[in-house]
């Protein structure tokens, strides 16, 4: 559980008890905080205590604001209410973002209620009004959470540096305010966390290029170690980082709508790219299994971000997944064996 900046240390005094007031500009442990999970360094552990909270000085008549305990969401929704009063219900997900808690459940219509009820909120203001985010939708049933909470949901803009606007506009938003709009930047922002997670995976797959690229007709041949086996792994952790970035990137433009085969293109226009740079030398069979493997590899690198756009509805992950995944499979251990049996008739 990470520390919440409490501002100045104090606290708003209410009926239901003392509400911690939390600084609404970030500090340096908040901006390394940010950068770290990017990358996947302790995300699942990356989370506040689900609880009330309050920004500014807030009175009974404050707005209130539901987010979620992964502690980079609750981070940009303080930092979205600078310079006004209101309070933020934040809601045990168990350190998920807002819009994949929503899909897995625990931003949800009980927890919600639970945390209503938990936090007294009915006695901290006088109003029955709760303002979640636009993305918590698809986990909220706002006529249950009404029968059953007393508070009317109302659900706001996808970004919470709308907020201002959405108090000011309410339901006159304009649709920009609405739509997620993942451009490149946010893109590239969760690219890191994807290359993070697979880096295992996929440098056991430079590895075991690597090492078959030892085997010779005559077995292990230690002269092909700096030769060949070394420039394959290098150029592989290359075209992997690249694929990882430029998929991302190129995603609107690569061709056709599934994540595999734009992954695919991606991976054998990059495999093309550095056999010409690395591997002049390399017979047809050879470079047929590079192109093969790298394919592979691109293809499950862009698979996965599936998961993290909004390209795609989660019956469409499920399915692209189901069908692509062990075509995926049987291309790599295709291209890593057409790779062992090139290096052997060498």
């Amino acid at each position: 559980m990470q520390t919440v900046t409490v501002q100045d240390g104090e606290a708003v005094e209410t009926t239901a008890g003392a509400i911690p007031r939390v600084a609404t500009r970030w500090d340096w442990r908040d901006t390394f905080g940010a950068w770290r999970v990017r990358w996947g360094i302790g995300r699942m552990r990356y989370t506040v205590a689900p609880r009330l909270y309050a920004v500014g000085r807030p009175g009974p008549d404050a707005p209130v604001f539901a987010s979620a305990n992964y502690k980079l969401s609750f981070d940009h929704l303080r930092r979205a209410l600078a310079g006004m009063d209101g309070w933020v219900l934040v809601l045990d997900t168990r350190g998920v973002n807002v819009w994949c808690a929503a899909g897995k459940g625990t931003f949800g219509t009980a927890e919600l209620v639970r945390r209503i009820q938990a936090v007294q909120l009915d006695r901290v203001v006088s109003h029955r009004r709760i303002i979640l985010p636009q993305l918590s939708a698809p986990g909220v049933d706002a006529r249950l959470a009404a029968q059953e909470s007393g508070f009317t949901v109302v659900f706001g803009p996808v970004y919470a540096r709308d907020i201002p606007r959405f108090l000011t506009e309410g339901n006159r938003l304009p649709l920009a305010c609405r739509r997620v709009q993942f451009t490149w930047r946010e893109r590239l922002a969760v690219a890191p966390l994807e290359l993070v997670i697979h880096a295992r995976g996929l440098l056991a797959v430079g590895l075991a290029l690597s090492v078959l690229a030892c085997l010779g007709p005559h077995g292990f041949d230690g002269a092909r170690v700096r030769a060949q086996a070394l420039p394959a792994l290098v150029l592989w952790l290359a075209t992997y980082v690249l694929a990882g970035f430029l998929g991302p990137l190129l995603l609107p433009w690569l061709p056709t709508r599934s994540f595999a085969i734009k992954g695919a293109w991606l991976g054998m226009l990059l495999a093309l790219s550095g056999a010409l740079l690395w591997g002049a030398n390399w017979s047809f069979w050879r470079l047929s299994a590079w192109i093969l493997t790298v394919g592979a590899g691109a293809s499950f690198l862009l698979l996965n971000f599936t998961g993290c756009t909004t390209f795609t509805s989660p019956s469409g992950v499920r399915r692209e997944v189901r069908l692509a995944l062990p075509a995926i499979i049987a291309c790599g251990l295709g291209g890593l064996a057409l790779w062992t049996w090139a290096g052997l008739r060498s």
